[in-house]
């Protein structure tokens, strides 16, 4: 009987040591669920987004959006690489905390002072870069060839937030009022952050790591605009940056006033419009597992940033030229397709980036997107502005025009412009795109002068 107590015991406290070692493990799911309840808690607010901005700002609404979301931009595209960098020696876990605190910062200053709220949402541009963070998490604790799969999983789980969540705040908003969606998603957005807190383990193993905060660090790595400066010692990274910057630049400026163009141009209900979104929230999770896996083992890593950016310039034009509502929901198939294309950049720099620069890389491209965020939300709102289009025109209940005199014309010069011009950057990026190499075997280069004392950015991870 003691015999088999003690073998009992063993086996107990075996299967504990076990449990514990497995749930203490950095996992893919960890960055799945971050990124999942932190996009989640935002998509509630897409309709009492759009009330609280145009009663904050009833004039020249776009122009003050755009100028909001450009600070931010500016701001991230300053900091990312900084972050990153920093993430890359001190460990992933500390800033994935301050980057998800910070982005949920403004959620519940919406309705205890609107001007605090923006004002929160320009100035958390500085520490709002969960992407570069969860990117590099995720370089952490996988293979190189399991990374596209994972990447495709992170940002299939941002479509996935918006599948319901627009729908969800839009309802709220309706039958209980903007406070009730606020009120959820600050809970959310609560639970985000204990999880992090409580539940995320580290990633970075320890050797990777300095021991302790107070260690010195390298400034030169840290530096953003070291990291910048080191873009054109490396053809390939400059050729990836500029692809970034000129697709995701129209990108951001769609997300940013896409929703009113279907009020205002196809004069899509907001049930319809969320409708929309889930759509295309859907595709795009099948879009970026299931067809990012085979087109990345079928066709290649190039060839598929390739198609992504193939798809985005098709629906981007279908956009600027269509005029009705099945054209819409069509295009919104292909920009599902679209969706491919960021996964596959990331991949393809994770798999070309030595170990110890994943954080740097990829707080790199989420800067220029962090720029791109800014700058496209202005652009838009300046063409927009540019052919007399202005939130006032609608009534925000029904989201019709109240005046029906202009229709007619409107409907002849608002479609095309913004959309057009999108597709035109992307054309450029897609020339750019097809002079990116398919292997990246640049040798490490060395420098006796001191001012030259850097490594190439991208290295070769066979080296």
């Amino acid at each position: 009987m003691i015999c088999h107590l003690r073998i009992y015991v063993r086996f107990l406290n075996v299967s504990v040591l076990y449990w514990l070692q497995t749930t203490g493990r950095a996992k893919v799911s960890h960055a799945v669920v971050v990124i999942f309840l932190e996009f989640f808690a935002w998509g509630l607010l897409t309709t009492p987004m759009l009330t609280v901005l145009h009663e904050t700002f009833p004039q020249h609404t776009f122009l003050m959006n755009g100028l909001i979301q450009g600070v931010k931009g500016l701001l991230s595209f300053l900091s990312a690489p900084l972050i990153g960098a920093l993430s890359d020696v001190w460990g992933r876990k500390s800033f994935l905390l301050v980057t998800v605190f910070f982005t949920c910062a403004p959620i519940p200053l919406m309705r205890i002072s609107p001007w605090w709220h923006f004002a929160m949402i320009s100035v958390s541009g500085v520490f709002a870069v969960t992407f570069s963070v969860i990117f590099a998490y995720v370089a952490d604790i996988t293979e190189e060839h399991e990374r596209s799969t994972a990447y495709g999983l992170v940002s299939a789980t941002f479509a996935a937030s918006l599948v319901t969540s627009p729908a969800i705040g839009a309802y709220l908003s309706a039958n209980y009022g903007d406070s009730l969606v606020v009120l959820v998603a600050t809970i959310i957005a609560v639970v985000d952050i204990a999880f992090v807190l409580l539940v995320v383990p580290e990633s970075l193993p320890d050797k990777m790591r300095l021991m302790s905060w107070g260690s010195p660090i390298s400034w030169e790595q840290a530096d953003p605009f070291a990291s910048l400066r080191r873009v054109g010692k490396d053809p390939t990274v400059l050729l990836i940056c500029v692809t970034v910057f000129l697709s995701y630049l129209p990108e951001a400026g769609q997300y940013s006033s896409f929703f009113l163009y279907l009020r205002q141009v196809i004069e899509f209900s907001p049930a319809t419009i969320a409708a929309f979104i889930a759509m295309v929230g859907i595709l795009s999770i099948i879009a970026q597992t299931l067809l990012l896996t085979y087109f990345m083992r079928t066709i290649g890593n190039k060839n598929t940033v390739l198609l992504g950016l193939g798809f985005q310039l098709f629906q981007l034009a279908w956009y600027g030229f269509g005029s009705e509502p099945w054209m819409m929901w069509a295009a919104g198939t292909v920009a599902a397709m679209s969706s491919i294309t960021f996964p596959a950049v990331s991949a393809l720099v994770s798999r070309i980036a030595a170990s110890d620069q994943q954080g740097c890389v990829q707080g790199m491209i989420t800067g220029i997107r962090g720029l791109c965020n800014g700058l496209g939300p202005a652009l838009y709102g300046f063409i927009f502005f540019l052919f007399n289009v202005e939130l006032n025109e609608l009534d925000p209940m029904t989201g019709r025009n109240k005046s029906t005199s202009q229709e007619p014309s409107e409907k002849q010069t608002i479609p095309g412009p913004p959309f057009l011009f999108g597709a035109c950057l992307v054309l450029l990026a897609l020339l750019v795109a097809i002079f990116i190499p398919d292997h990246h075997s640049m040798a490490v280069k060395t420098y006796t002068d001191t001012e030259e004392d850097i490594e190439p950015l991208l290295q070769d991870s066979s080296m």
